[in-house]
């Protein structure tokens, strides 16, 4: 028999920490690092008769996530115990949601521009096996959509440390982190998408403020369930799902599930007579090998022995928090990217740039307003601000100059108070100072004469003393009215307004 042909068919399960300042249902510090077991108490460890309470602001983080993934809300909503055992799981349960998550029927819309090419071109439309009603690319072909199914609040487990193989150890500081767990629908198709789709939930999630989404601090990881569509002779059959555990970086996620959709088909292709669609396998990746390992194998229904979380009652999501979540999402980064083109003309680079954080893109709109030319405004920022923080190693919160400062020092090159630069002398000053380009400008005898007659008065005393020049020009040498120039921007101390000059020193040399 001949395989026709297959399709991939990939869904994620992503886990990220939240920004909160105590842990989920603690009072225990929530932040990354440390000496091992030095943030636990009671509730982290599951000690009996410690009780847990859910912290401040942990609902409305979640919210927060769930709005800006175009999820709906629930009203009322409960946690949950799921139990299992492994060594970083200090209660022998997992706080976490069941059958009530706090966010449902989301999506996430991922710009074609960003996918492989082969997978842009010849105008067919991609659809996931399992996607009901409408097609998945959206608005003219620009968007591939990916159903988010739930988003739910969960605890997470301590860390195990396997030194040199001799040894392991538990560090439990991490126990009790709050998480919320983005469960998408079965509808990417490819490894690229997939780690696309991560990407973009990094982008949204940090931009709202939600988590740090630092991958290799473990803030943000993936587990990716896969497997292949195959048409074989006409019949349609499933492989068994991989569920591939805690993908920590982009490009293990390309790769993780790149070589498990090659191994599923050669394995459909050589064990026909052992192949059972009803087995899924947890694997894990090994990066150095670059293949994924068999961890254990889920051939029949995995009993967690779900029930209510006894210790926290279920409660109500009020409109005022879900209001109060609603305004800190804002702006998403996509929708300000197709604004900032549209409405300043910027190129894709420029915006992609602008809005790489938000507080990045609120800068450069503060510093927009009222320039008389907000592409050099962008300019000043992409070519010469970033690359002093880049090269400090700070963000744009981390310096005292304000938009206006850009503002200010555009207009002045725009209105040929000085030139590019003398902009770039100005621009140093500002960060040295903080001063505003106006008062360097004057501190610095930079402001450029404009005034007519007295640059034309500079020029009658250069031609006057310069008789030879002017002989050369006479005898057909052009060149010399760009030495001219020169003469007068010296004798000018550089003031003189080079457009004014260059054509003050023309007219009279044609005049000669």
């Amino acid at each position: 028999m001949a395989i026709d042909k297959y399709e991939i068919v990939i869904g994620c399960e992503i886990h990220t920490q939240l920004l909160t300042k105590t842990k989920a249902f603690c009072a225990c510090e929530n932040r990354y690092g440390g000496m091992p077991n030095t943030r636990v108490c009671p509730v982290c460890l599951g000690l009996p008769g410690a009780m847990p309470r859910v912290s401040k602001g942990y609902v409305e983080l979640g919210a927060v996530a769930g709005l800006a993934l175009n999820c709906n809300i629930a009203h009322f909503t409960k946690f949950d115990r799921k139990h299992y055992f492994y060594p970083d799981l200090a209660k022998g349960y997992q706080i976490t949601q069941y059958d009530i998550p706090l966010c449902t029927d989301g999506h996430v819309d991922l710009p074609m521009a960003k996918y492989p090419k082969e997978q842009q071109q010849g105008g067919e439309k991609f659809r996931p096996k399992n996607f009901i009603g409408e097609d998945c690319v959206i608005d003219d072909g620009k968007y591939r959509r990916v159903r988010v199914e739930r988003i739910h609040l969960e605890e997470d487990v301590g860390k195990s440390l396997h030194l040199q193989g001799a040894h392991s150890y538990i560090d439990y500081n991490r126990c009790g982190t709050p998480l919320v767990e983005i469960v998408t629908k079965p509808d990417m198709t490819s490894p690229e998408e997939a780690a696309l789709f991560m990407e973009t939930v990094q982008e949204i999630l940090r931009y709202v403020k939600v988590t740090n989404g630092n991958l290799e601090e473990g803030n943000m990881r993936c587990d990716a369930n896969i497997n292949l569509n195959v048409w074989e002779d006409g019949k349609l059959y499933h492989t068994p799902i991989s569920e591939i555990k805690n993908l920590n970086s982009f490009k293990a996620i390309r790769e993780a599930c790149s070589y498990e959709a090659q191994r599923q088909l050669k394995e459909f292709q050589e064990d026909r007579q052992e192949f059972n669609p009803g087995f899924k396998v947890t694997m894990g990746w090994d990066e150095e090998k670059g293949e994924t390992v068999v961890q254990r194998t889920k051939n029949s229904f995995v009993d967690y022995r779900f029930v209510v979380e006894p210790d926290i009652k279920p409660f109500s999501v009020s409109d005022e928090l879900i209001e109060r979540a609603r305004s800190k999402v804002g702006e998403l980064p996509e929708a300000k990217r197709t604004r900032l083109k549209k409405e300043y003309g910027l190129s894709d680079f420029d915006v992609e740039t602008l809005t790489t954080t938000r507080e990045l893109s609120l800068w450069f709109e503060e510093a927009a307003k009222g320039a008389k030319d907000v592409k050099k405004v962008a300019n000043w920022i992409l070519a010469e601000l970033l690359a002093v923080l880049n090269e400090q190693k700070k963000t744009i919160s981390d310096i005292a100059l304000t938009p206006k400062h850009i503002t200010e020092l555009v207009n002045a090159i725009a209105d040929k108070k000085i030139t590019s630069a003398q902009g770039k002398t100005v621009f140093a000053k500002m960060l040295e100072t903080n001063k505003m380009p106006a008062e360097i400008i004057k501190e610095e005898g930079m402001e450029s004469v404009t005034d007519t007659d007295a640059i034309e008065a500079i020029v009658e005393q250069v031609i006057a003393a310069n008789p030879k020049a002017i002989a050369d020009y006479k005898g057909g040498k052009t060149n010399v009215v760009g030495w001219l120039m020169g003469q007068v921007m010296k004798a000018s101390k550089g003031k003189a307004n080079p457009g004014v000059a260059t054509k003050l020193v023309t007219e009279k040399l044609s005049k000669l």
